[in-house]
Protein backbone atom coordinates (compact mmCIF):
# COMPACT_ATOMS: atom_id res chain seq x y z
CA UNK A 1 0.00 0.00 0.00
CA UNK A 2 2.94 2.38 0.79
CA UNK A 3 4.25 2.04 -2.76
CA UNK A 4 0.71 2.46 -3.97
CA UNK A 5 0.82 5.24 -2.09
CA UNK A 6 4.07 6.62 -3.58
CA UNK A 7 3.02 5.74 -6.98
CA UNK A 8 0.08 7.67 -6.52
CA UNK A 9 2.05 10.72 -5.25
CA UNK A 10 3.89 10.56 -8.17
CA UNK A 11 1.26 10.57 -10.79
CA UNK A 12 -0.84 13.46 -9.17
CA UNK A 13 2.75 15.48 -9.20
CA UNK A 14 3.09 14.75 -12.59
CA UNK A 15 -0.72 15.54 -13.32
CA UNK A 16 -0.23 19.22 -11.33
CA UNK A 17 2.69 19.87 -13.22
CA UNK A 18 1.10 18.83 -17.13
CA UNK A 19 -1.39 21.52 -15.84
CA UNK A 20 0.67 24.04 -14.51
CA UNK A 21 0.25 22.69 -10.92
CA UNK A 22 -3.26 24.10 -10.56
CA UNK A 23 -3.92 26.01 -7.13
CA UNK A 24 -6.73 23.97 -6.05
CA UNK A 25 -3.97 20.89 -6.01
CA UNK A 26 -2.67 20.24 -2.67
CA UNK A 27 0.60 19.53 -4.72
CA UNK A 28 1.52 23.32 -5.39
CA UNK A 29 0.23 24.03 -2.18
CA UNK A 30 2.79 24.55 1.28
CA UNK A 31 0.75 21.72 2.44
CA UNK A 32 2.52 19.34 0.34
CA UNK A 33 5.09 18.57 2.76
CA UNK A 34 7.12 15.93 0.71
CA UNK A 35 10.37 16.44 -0.80
CA UNK A 36 9.00 17.62 -4.11
CA UNK A 37 7.06 20.32 -1.52
CA UNK A 38 6.81 24.15 -3.17
CA UNK A 39 7.59 25.52 0.08
CA UNK A 40 10.14 26.17 2.21
CA UNK A 41 9.03 23.82 4.95
CA UNK A 42 9.41 20.13 3.22
CA UNK A 43 11.09 16.81 4.37
CA UNK A 44 14.59 15.82 3.54
CA UNK A 45 14.07 12.31 1.94
CA UNK A 46 9.63 11.80 1.57
CA UNK A 47 8.29 11.85 -1.66
CA UNK A 48 4.75 11.13 -0.30
CA UNK A 49 2.23 13.70 0.05
CA UNK A 50 -0.61 12.63 1.70
CA UNK A 51 1.25 10.68 4.83
CA UNK A 52 1.88 13.80 6.80
CA UNK A 53 -1.93 13.56 7.87
CA UNK A 54 -3.55 10.47 6.36
CA UNK A 55 -2.95 6.86 6.15
CA UNK A 56 -4.68 3.84 5.51
CA UNK A 57 -3.73 1.99 8.14
CA UNK A 58 -2.39 2.00 11.70
CA UNK A 59 -4.70 5.23 11.58
CA UNK A 60 -6.27 6.72 14.88
CA UNK A 61 -9.79 6.48 15.48
CA UNK A 62 -10.51 10.18 14.38
CA UNK A 63 -11.39 9.64 10.77
CA UNK A 64 -10.46 10.77 8.20
CA UNK A 65 -7.92 8.30 8.33
CA UNK A 66 -5.48 10.71 10.76
CA UNK A 67 -2.27 9.99 10.88
CA UNK A 68 -1.17 12.31 13.88
CA UNK A 69 -1.56 12.24 17.54
CA UNK A 70 -4.40 14.81 18.56
CA UNK A 71 -3.05 17.60 20.88
CA UNK A 72 -3.79 17.43 24.66
CA UNK A 73 -2.21 20.66 25.91
CA UNK A 74 -4.66 22.89 27.46
CA UNK A 75 -5.37 26.39 25.08
CA UNK A 76 -6.11 29.86 25.90
CA UNK A 77 -9.18 31.01 24.13
CA UNK A 78 -10.35 33.63 22.40
CA UNK A 79 -12.66 35.71 24.84
CA UNK A 80 -14.28 39.47 24.18
CA UNK A 81 -17.29 40.79 25.20
CA UNK A 82 -18.55 41.18 21.53
CA UNK A 83 -18.46 37.29 20.95
CA UNK A 84 -21.63 36.57 23.17
CA UNK A 85 -20.50 33.25 23.59
CA UNK A 86 -18.00 31.14 25.62
CA UNK A 87 -15.66 28.97 23.22
CA UNK A 88 -14.42 25.87 25.02
CA UNK A 89 -11.18 24.19 23.89
CA UNK A 90 -10.70 23.34 20.72
CA UNK A 91 -12.57 20.39 19.65
CA UNK A 92 -13.41 18.13 15.38
CA UNK A 93 -11.01 18.91 13.03
CA UNK A 94 -9.76 22.13 14.46
CA UNK A 95 -7.77 19.91 17.13
CA UNK A 96 -6.88 17.99 12.96
CA UNK A 97 -4.96 21.21 12.10
CA UNK A 98 -3.73 22.21 16.03
CA UNK A 99 -1.42 18.90 15.60
CA UNK A 100 0.85 21.15 13.30
CA UNK A 101 -0.20 24.50 13.76
CA UNK A 102 0.14 24.63 17.78
CA UNK A 103 3.55 24.20 17.62
CA UNK A 104 3.61 21.22 19.69
CA UNK A 105 3.83 17.87 17.85
CA UNK A 106 6.59 17.47 15.36
CA UNK A 107 5.51 18.12 11.43
CA UNK A 108 7.34 14.44 10.60
CA UNK A 109 5.44 12.95 13.38
CA UNK A 110 3.10 10.47 12.14
CA UNK A 111 1.54 7.40 13.61
CA UNK A 112 2.12 4.75 10.48
CA UNK A 113 6.13 5.34 11.02
CA UNK A 114 7.93 4.09 13.75
CA UNK A 115 10.30 7.01 13.70
CA UNK A 116 9.55 11.04 12.71
CA UNK A 117 10.03 11.86 9.19
CA UNK A 118 13.28 13.88 8.83
CA UNK A 119 12.16 17.17 7.58
CA UNK A 120 15.09 19.57 5.64
CA UNK A 121 17.10 22.09 7.13
CA UNK A 122 16.81 20.59 11.10
CA UNK A 123 13.04 21.63 11.07
CA UNK A 124 11.07 20.18 13.64
CA UNK A 125 7.72 21.98 14.66
CA UNK A 126 6.47 25.24 12.78
CA UNK A 127 8.93 28.14 13.09
CA UNK A 128 7.18 31.28 14.58
CA UNK A 129 5.22 33.03 12.80
CA UNK A 130 1.81 33.46 11.45
CA UNK A 131 1.46 29.77 10.73
CA UNK A 132 2.24 28.58 14.66
CA UNK A 133 0.12 29.57 16.74
CA UNK A 134 1.12 28.18 19.83
CA UNK A 135 -1.46 27.31 22.10
CA UNK A 136 -2.82 30.66 23.26
CA UNK A 137 -5.62 31.44 20.86
CA UNK A 138 -6.81 34.14 22.65
CA UNK A 139 -5.17 36.37 19.43
CA UNK A 140 -7.11 34.36 17.04
CA UNK A 141 -10.62 33.77 15.35
CA UNK A 142 -12.71 31.95 18.04
CA UNK A 143 -12.93 27.94 17.31
CA UNK A 144 -15.12 25.26 18.72
CA UNK A 145 -18.06 27.54 19.17
CA UNK A 146 -22.02 26.69 18.32
CA UNK A 147 -23.37 28.98 15.81
CA UNK A 148 -27.20 28.73 15.94
CA UNK A 149 -30.28 30.84 16.29
CA UNK A 150 -29.50 30.92 20.02
CA UNK A 151 -26.42 32.75 19.06
CA UNK A 152 -27.99 34.77 16.98
CA UNK A 153 -30.54 35.90 19.18
CA UNK A 154 -27.85 37.28 21.43
CA UNK A 155 -25.54 38.60 18.54
CA UNK A 156 -27.53 40.48 16.16
CA UNK A 157 -24.71 41.39 14.35
CA UNK A 158 -24.28 37.54 13.22
CA UNK A 159 -26.02 36.27 10.02
CA UNK A 160 -28.50 33.27 10.21
CA UNK A 161 -26.61 30.25 9.99
CA UNK A 162 -29.21 28.61 8.02
CA UNK A 163 -27.95 31.04 5.14
CA UNK A 164 -24.27 29.42 5.16
CA UNK A 165 -22.86 29.13 1.63
CA UNK A 166 -22.03 25.41 1.10
CA UNK A 167 -18.22 26.57 1.30
CA UNK A 168 -18.52 28.04 4.54
CA UNK A 169 -19.65 25.21 6.61
CA UNK A 170 -20.16 24.24 10.25
CA UNK A 171 -19.51 20.80 12.07
CA UNK A 172 -21.99 17.99 12.52
CA UNK A 173 -22.64 20.21 16.13
CA UNK A 174 -23.41 23.17 14.30
CA UNK A 175 -19.99 24.47 15.23
CA UNK A 176 -17.39 27.25 13.84
CA UNK A 177 -14.40 25.09 13.40
CA UNK A 178 -10.84 26.01 11.22
CA UNK A 179 -12.27 23.86 8.17
CA UNK A 180 -14.96 26.81 8.42
CA UNK A 181 -13.36 29.24 6.54
CA UNK A 182 -10.02 26.96 5.68
CA UNK A 183 -9.90 24.30 3.28
CA UNK A 184 -6.50 22.34 3.73
CA UNK A 185 -6.78 20.63 0.45
CA UNK A 186 -7.48 23.78 -1.67
CA UNK A 187 -5.53 26.98 -2.17
CA UNK A 188 -7.01 28.53 -5.02
CA UNK A 189 -7.78 31.47 -2.98
CA UNK A 190 -5.00 31.91 -0.97
CA UNK A 191 -4.31 31.09 2.79
CA UNK A 192 -6.56 27.66 1.96
CA UNK A 193 -9.22 30.11 2.41
CA UNK A 194 -12.80 28.16 1.06
CA UNK A 195 -13.78 31.57 -0.60
CA UNK A 196 -12.34 35.05 -2.20
CA UNK A 197 -11.78 37.05 0.96
CA UNK A 198 -10.38 40.10 -1.33
CA UNK A 199 -13.35 42.24 -0.48
CA UNK A 200 -14.50 40.63 3.00
CA UNK A 201 -16.22 38.16 0.67
CA UNK A 202 -15.19 35.38 3.62
CA UNK A 203 -15.87 37.62 6.60
CA UNK A 204 -19.24 39.14 5.66
CA UNK A 205 -21.02 35.45 4.90
CA UNK A 206 -21.23 35.22 8.70
CA UNK A 207 -21.23 38.74 9.91
CA UNK A 208 -23.25 41.27 9.56
CA UNK A 209 -22.06 44.47 10.49
CA UNK A 210 -23.79 47.11 8.55
CA UNK A 211 -23.52 49.36 5.92
CA UNK A 212 -20.59 52.21 5.45
CA UNK A 213 -19.71 54.55 2.48
CA UNK A 214 -16.08 54.88 3.59
CA UNK A 215 -14.16 52.33 1.50
CA UNK A 216 -11.51 51.56 3.66
CA UNK A 217 -13.83 50.22 6.18
CA UNK A 218 -14.90 48.11 4.00
CA UNK A 219 -12.22 45.75 4.32
CA UNK A 220 -11.99 43.34 7.08
CA UNK A 221 -8.30 43.05 6.47
CA UNK A 222 -7.16 46.85 6.90
CA UNK A 223 -8.24 46.60 10.59
CA UNK A 224 -8.62 42.90 11.66
CA UNK A 225 -6.16 40.11 11.70
CA UNK A 226 -7.82 36.75 12.17
CA UNK A 227 -4.70 35.14 13.26
CA UNK A 228 -1.52 36.32 16.30
CA UNK A 229 -3.66 39.66 16.33
CA UNK A 230 -1.54 42.06 18.25
CA UNK A 231 -5.00 43.19 20.45
CA UNK A 232 -5.93 39.64 21.37
CA UNK A 233 -9.78 40.84 21.20
CA UNK A 234 -11.45 42.28 18.70
CA UNK A 235 -8.49 40.75 16.15
CA UNK A 236 -6.80 44.12 15.65
CA UNK A 237 -3.88 44.81 13.83
CA UNK A 238 -2.19 46.56 16.51
CA UNK A 239 -1.98 46.37 20.13
CA UNK A 240 -4.26 49.57 20.73
CA UNK A 241 -7.78 50.28 19.04
CA UNK A 242 -6.09 54.21 18.51
CA UNK A 243 -2.84 52.44 16.73
CA UNK A 244 -5.10 50.66 14.45
CA UNK A 245 -7.04 53.97 13.31
CA UNK A 246 -4.22 56.32 13.14
CA UNK A 247 -2.35 53.42 10.75
CA UNK A 248 -4.82 55.45 7.99
CA UNK A 249 -5.89 58.71 10.32
CA UNK A 250 -2.33 59.69 11.36
CA UNK A 251 0.98 61.76 9.84
CA UNK A 252 1.08 59.91 6.07
CA UNK A 253 -2.37 58.10 5.77
CA UNK A 254 -4.84 58.14 3.77
CA UNK A 255 -7.55 59.77 5.93
CA UNK A 256 -7.13 62.93 8.37
CA UNK A 257 -4.68 63.12 10.79
CA UNK A 258 -6.04 62.84 14.10
CA UNK A 259 -3.21 61.16 15.71
CA UNK A 260 -1.95 65.01 15.64
CA UNK A 261 -4.40 65.41 17.91
CA UNK A 262 -3.52 62.16 20.28
CA UNK A 263 -0.33 64.40 21.54
CA UNK A 264 -1.91 66.89 22.75
CA UNK A 265 -2.03 67.94 26.19
CA UNK A 266 -6.16 67.17 26.59
CA UNK A 267 -7.45 64.43 25.02
CA UNK A 268 -9.94 61.25 24.81
CA UNK A 269 -7.78 58.54 24.08
CA UNK A 270 -6.29 56.78 27.26
CA UNK A 271 -4.28 54.74 24.96
CA UNK A 272 -5.38 51.54 26.88
CA UNK A 273 -4.89 48.06 25.40
CA UNK A 274 -7.95 46.06 24.18
CA UNK A 275 -6.54 43.11 26.10
CA UNK A 276 -6.19 44.68 29.15
CA UNK A 277 -7.96 41.65 31.97
CA UNK A 278 -8.77 45.04 34.30
CA UNK A 279 -9.28 48.16 32.26
CA UNK A 280 -7.84 51.24 33.12
CA UNK A 281 -10.61 53.21 35.12
CA UNK A 282 -12.38 55.93 33.08
CA UNK A 283 -10.51 54.03 30.33
CA UNK A 284 -12.08 54.92 26.67
CA UNK A 285 -11.08 54.92 22.81
CA UNK A 286 -12.06 55.27 19.25
CA UNK A 287 -14.60 52.64 19.29
CA UNK A 288 -16.29 54.45 22.84
CA UNK A 289 -17.89 57.11 19.95
CA UNK A 290 -17.02 55.40 16.20
CA UNK A 291 -18.70 52.33 15.10
CA UNK A 292 -16.61 52.11 12.47
CA UNK A 293 -18.59 49.50 10.51
CA UNK A 294 -21.51 52.02 10.07
CA UNK A 295 -19.60 55.10 9.43
CA UNK A 296 -20.70 57.60 6.58
CA UNK A 297 -19.80 60.95 5.69
CA UNK A 298 -23.24 62.42 5.76
CA UNK A 299 -23.45 65.52 8.01
CA UNK A 300 -26.43 66.55 10.69
CA UNK A 301 -27.69 69.05 12.60
CA UNK A 302 -27.85 69.25 16.11
CA UNK A 303 -28.79 67.44 18.10
CA UNK A 304 -28.96 64.48 15.87
CA UNK A 305 -26.04 62.02 15.57
CA UNK A 306 -23.95 62.62 12.72
CA UNK A 307 -22.71 59.75 9.83
CA UNK A 308 -19.05 59.79 11.00
CA UNK A 309 -20.06 58.53 14.44
CA UNK A 310 -21.96 55.74 12.59
CA UNK A 311 -24.33 53.47 14.55
CA UNK A 312 -22.73 53.56 17.66
CA UNK A 313 -24.58 52.71 21.35
CA UNK A 314 -25.13 55.80 23.97
CA UNK A 315 -27.36 56.14 27.07
CA UNK A 316 -30.69 57.79 26.29
CA UNK A 317 -32.37 61.55 28.08
CA UNK A 318 -33.80 58.83 30.46
CA UNK A 319 -30.48 57.12 31.30
CA UNK A 320 -31.46 53.82 29.92
CA UNK A 321 -28.97 52.39 27.76
CA UNK A 322 -29.04 52.11 23.80
CA UNK A 323 -27.59 50.28 21.15
CA UNK A 324 -28.14 52.58 18.35
CA UNK A 325 -27.86 56.46 19.54
CA UNK A 326 -30.09 58.80 17.94
CA UNK A 327 -28.49 62.15 19.28
CA UNK A 328 -24.89 63.03 19.89
CA UNK A 329 -25.40 64.09 23.33
CA UNK A 330 -26.44 60.26 24.09
CA UNK A 331 -22.79 59.01 22.77
CA UNK A 332 -21.06 61.58 25.28
CA UNK A 333 -23.40 60.32 28.50
CA UNK A 334 -21.93 56.61 28.21
CA UNK A 335 -18.95 58.21 30.25
CA UNK A 336 -20.12 61.97 31.55
CA UNK A 337 -23.76 60.93 32.44
CA UNK A 338 -24.14 58.20 35.15
CA UNK A 339 -21.31 57.33 35.35
CA UNK A 340 -19.50 59.96 36.28
CA UNK A 341 -16.45 59.28 34.44
CA UNK A 342 -14.72 62.95 34.48
CA UNK A 343 -14.60 64.97 37.61
CA UNK A 344 -15.49 68.53 37.56
CA UNK A 345 -12.93 70.80 36.49
CA UNK A 346 -14.37 73.94 38.56
CA UNK A 347 -15.28 73.59 42.40
CA UNK A 348 -19.14 74.11 42.47
CA UNK A 349 -21.20 75.71 44.75
CA UNK A 350 -23.74 73.10 43.45
CA UNK A 351 -22.21 69.71 42.42
CA UNK A 352 -23.18 67.71 39.83
CA UNK A 353 -20.67 65.49 37.76
CA UNK A 354 -23.37 63.96 35.51
CA UNK A 355 -24.15 65.79 32.81
CA UNK A 356 -27.37 64.02 31.91
CA UNK A 357 -29.28 66.30 34.71
CA UNK A 358 -27.53 68.90 33.73
CA UNK A 359 -28.73 69.38 30.75
CA UNK A 360 -32.30 68.18 30.91
CA UNK A 361 -35.17 69.95 29.91
CA UNK A 362 -36.43 70.40 33.56
CA UNK A 363 -32.99 71.76 34.63
CA UNK A 364 -33.43 75.69 35.64
CA UNK A 365 -30.79 76.38 32.68
CA UNK A 366 -28.89 74.62 30.60
CA UNK A 367 -27.08 75.47 27.44
CA UNK A 368 -29.36 73.82 24.44
CA UNK A 369 -27.84 71.15 24.01
CA UNK A 370 -30.50 68.69 24.37
CA UNK A 371 -33.62 70.92 24.26
CA UNK A 372 -33.56 74.93 23.62
CA UNK A 373 -32.18 77.28 26.47
CA UNK A 374 -34.82 78.73 29.29
CA UNK A 375 -33.76 82.07 28.91
CA UNK A 376 -35.82 83.97 26.33
CA UNK A 377 -33.80 86.71 26.17
CA UNK A 378 -30.54 86.63 25.03
CA UNK A 379 -29.40 89.77 22.86
CA UNK A 380 -25.65 88.92 23.19
CA UNK A 381 -26.10 85.87 20.54
CA UNK A 382 -24.35 86.42 17.44
CA UNK A 383 -26.05 86.69 14.00
CA UNK A 384 -27.45 83.15 12.44
CA UNK A 385 -28.36 82.23 16.44
CA UNK A 386 -31.12 82.32 18.36
CA UNK A 387 -33.01 81.95 21.56
CA UNK A 388 -34.49 78.24 20.00
CA UNK A 389 -31.11 77.32 18.64
CA UNK A 390 -29.52 73.92 19.44
CA UNK A 391 -25.93 72.81 19.51
CA UNK A 392 -24.00 70.01 19.43
CA UNK A 393 -21.50 69.08 22.67
CA UNK A 394 -18.75 69.30 20.06
CA UNK A 395 -19.53 72.93 19.69
CA UNK A 396 -17.14 73.58 22.58
CA UNK A 397 -15.49 70.75 23.04
CA UNK A 398 -13.40 69.90 20.06
CA UNK A 399 -10.20 69.96 18.44
CA UNK A 400 -8.64 73.33 18.34
CA UNK A 401 -7.28 72.78 14.66
CA UNK A 402 -10.55 71.38 13.55
CA UNK A 403 -12.13 72.86 11.02
CA UNK A 404 -15.08 73.56 12.75
CA UNK A 405 -12.01 75.98 14.83
CA UNK A 406 -11.12 77.21 11.40
CA UNK A 407 -8.04 75.53 11.12
CA UNK A 408 -7.37 72.06 8.80
CA UNK A 409 -7.12 69.14 11.28
CA UNK A 410 -10.12 66.92 11.77
CA UNK A 411 -13.44 67.77 13.42
CA UNK A 412 -13.95 65.70 16.89
CA UNK A 413 -13.29 66.04 20.35
CA UNK A 414 -10.08 63.52 19.71
CA UNK A 415 -7.66 66.33 21.44
CA UNK A 416 -6.88 69.93 21.81
CA UNK A 417 -4.34 72.42 23.52
CA UNK A 418 -7.22 73.32 25.88
CA UNK A 419 -8.36 71.97 28.62
CA UNK A 420 -11.13 70.32 29.15
CA UNK A 421 -10.96 69.09 25.11
CA UNK A 422 -12.16 72.62 24.41
CA UNK A 423 -12.49 74.03 20.99
CA UNK A 424 -10.86 77.65 21.78
CA UNK A 425 -9.34 78.77 24.77
CA UNK A 426 -11.45 79.35 28.20
CA UNK A 427 -9.63 80.89 31.45
CA UNK A 428 -10.91 79.82 34.33
CA UNK A 429 -7.99 81.16 36.52
CA UNK A 430 -8.87 84.34 38.78
CA UNK A 431 -7.18 87.96 37.95
CA UNK A 432 -7.34 86.72 34.01
CA UNK A 433 -7.50 90.15 31.85
CA UNK A 434 -10.62 90.06 29.84
CA UNK A 435 -9.19 89.75 25.74
CA UNK A 436 -11.16 88.23 22.52
CA UNK A 437 -8.56 85.29 22.92
CA UNK A 438 -9.18 84.67 26.76
CA UNK A 439 -12.80 83.92 26.45
CA UNK A 440 -12.56 82.81 22.79
CA UNK A 441 -14.53 80.06 23.29
CA UNK A 442 -17.57 81.92 24.50
CA UNK A 443 -17.39 84.62 21.67
CA UNK A 444 -17.86 81.81 19.56
CA UNK A 445 -21.45 82.46 20.11
CA UNK A 446 -21.91 85.78 22.11
CA UNK A 447 -21.07 88.84 20.85
CA UNK A 448 -18.14 90.94 23.42
CA UNK A 449 -19.12 93.99 22.48
CA UNK A 450 -22.54 93.47 23.77
CA UNK A 451 -21.53 91.59 26.62
CA UNK A 452 -18.77 94.32 27.68
CA UNK A 453 -21.16 97.44 26.97
CA UNK A 454 -21.89 98.22 30.66
CA UNK A 455 -25.57 98.36 29.45
CA UNK A 456 -28.80 96.05 29.96
CA UNK A 457 -28.89 93.29 30.01
CA UNK A 458 -25.54 93.22 31.12
CA UNK A 459 -24.68 96.27 33.21
CA UNK A 460 -22.01 94.57 36.06
CA UNK A 461 -20.10 92.18 33.36
CA UNK A 462 -17.71 94.89 32.29
CA UNK A 463 -17.22 95.49 35.82
CA UNK A 464 -16.13 92.30 36.62
CA UNK A 465 -14.94 90.64 33.76
CA UNK A 466 -12.90 93.60 32.49
CA UNK A 467 -12.47 95.88 35.06
CA UNK A 468 -12.27 92.74 38.07
CA UNK A 469 -10.50 90.61 36.08
CA UNK A 470 -13.20 87.95 37.34
CA UNK A 471 -13.35 85.12 34.78
CA UNK A 472 -17.02 83.95 33.18
CA UNK A 473 -16.65 80.88 34.87
CA UNK A 474 -16.23 82.20 38.41
CA UNK A 475 -20.52 82.71 38.17
CA UNK A 476 -21.53 80.77 35.40
CA UNK A 477 -21.37 76.82 34.98
CA UNK A 478 -21.44 76.26 31.43
CA UNK A 479 -23.18 73.55 31.81
CA UNK A 480 -25.90 74.56 34.16
CA UNK A 481 -27.35 72.88 37.09
CA UNK A 482 -29.62 69.68 38.19
CA UNK A 483 -33.32 70.41 38.71
CA UNK A 484 -32.37 67.94 41.45
CA UNK A 485 -30.22 70.74 43.73
CA UNK A 486 -31.21 73.99 42.00
CA UNK A 487 -34.24 76.13 41.22
CA UNK A 488 -34.99 78.91 38.56
CA UNK A 489 -34.68 81.56 41.19
CA UNK A 490 -31.36 81.00 42.49
CA UNK A 491 -30.03 79.04 39.54
CA UNK A 492 -31.37 80.62 36.12
CA UNK A 493 -28.40 82.26 33.88
CA UNK A 494 -26.33 79.34 34.79
CA UNK A 495 -25.45 80.70 37.95
CA UNK A 496 -23.61 77.91 39.48
CA UNK A 497 -20.54 79.41 41.55
CA UNK A 498 -16.53 78.83 41.60
CA UNK A 499 -16.53 78.17 45.53
CA UNK A 500 -12.87 78.92 45.68
CA UNK A 501 -13.17 82.12 44.08
CA UNK A 502 -16.91 83.20 45.77
CA UNK A 503 -17.44 82.56 49.41
CA UNK A 504 -20.27 83.03 51.56
CA UNK A 505 -21.42 86.27 53.77
CA UNK A 506 -19.33 86.53 56.24
CA UNK A 507 -22.70 87.60 58.74
CA UNK A 508 -24.88 85.67 57.40
CA UNK A 509 -23.32 82.90 55.48
CA UNK A 510 -25.58 83.24 52.62
CA UNK A 511 -23.94 82.62 49.36
CA UNK A 512 -26.91 83.50 47.16
CA UNK A 513 -27.83 84.93 43.98
CA UNK A 514 -31.57 85.92 43.09
CA UNK A 515 -33.34 86.35 40.37
CA UNK A 516 -35.48 89.69 40.30
CA UNK A 517 -37.57 89.08 36.85
CA UNK A 518 -36.38 89.89 33.72
CA UNK A 519 -32.69 91.71 33.80
CA UNK A 520 -32.51 92.01 37.22
CA UNK A 521 -30.99 90.37 40.13
CA UNK A 522 -29.58 90.39 43.54
CA UNK A 523 -26.35 88.75 45.30
CA UNK A 524 -25.37 87.74 48.84
CA UNK A 525 -21.75 86.81 49.04
CA UNK A 526 -18.21 87.75 49.64
CA UNK A 527 -15.74 88.19 46.76
CA UNK A 528 -12.72 89.73 46.38
CA UNK A 529 -12.64 91.62 49.51
CA UNK A 530 -16.02 92.66 48.65
CA UNK A 531 -19.33 92.34 50.64
CA UNK A 532 -22.97 91.95 49.01
CA UNK A 533 -25.87 91.69 50.88
CA UNK A 534 -29.07 91.57 48.55
CA UNK A 535 -26.82 93.82 46.56
CA UNK A 536 -29.41 93.96 43.72
CA UNK A 537 -28.43 95.35 39.78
Amino acid sequence: MRHLLSVAALLLAGAATALGQSPTSILSSPHNLSTGGPGRIRAANEAQVCIFCHTPHNASATQPLWNRRIPVEAYRVYSSNSLKSRPGQPTGTSKLCLSCHDGTIALGSVLSRGQPIVMAGGITTLPPGASNLGTDLSDDHPISFRYDAALLQKNLKLKDPRALTHAVHLDGNSEVQCTSCHNPHNNVFGRFLVIENRHSELCNTCHNLGRTDVAQHEVCDGCHKNHTAPSGPYLLTKVRVAETCTTCHGTGGQASNVAADLAKVSLHETHSSVSTPNPIPRSVSCGDCHEPHTMRRTTATAPALSGPLGEVSGVTLGGTATAAARFQYEVCFKCHGDQSAVPPAISRQIVQPNLRFKFHPTAPSFHPVEAPGKNSDVPSLLPGLNVSSLIYCTDCHNSDTSRLAGGSGPNGPHGSTYRPLLIARYETTDNTSESATAYALCYRCHQRNAILSGQQPFPSHKLHVADMHIPCSVCHDAHGASSTQANVRNNSHLINFDTTVVLPHPTTGQLTYTDLGRRHGSCTLSCHNSIHLNKSY
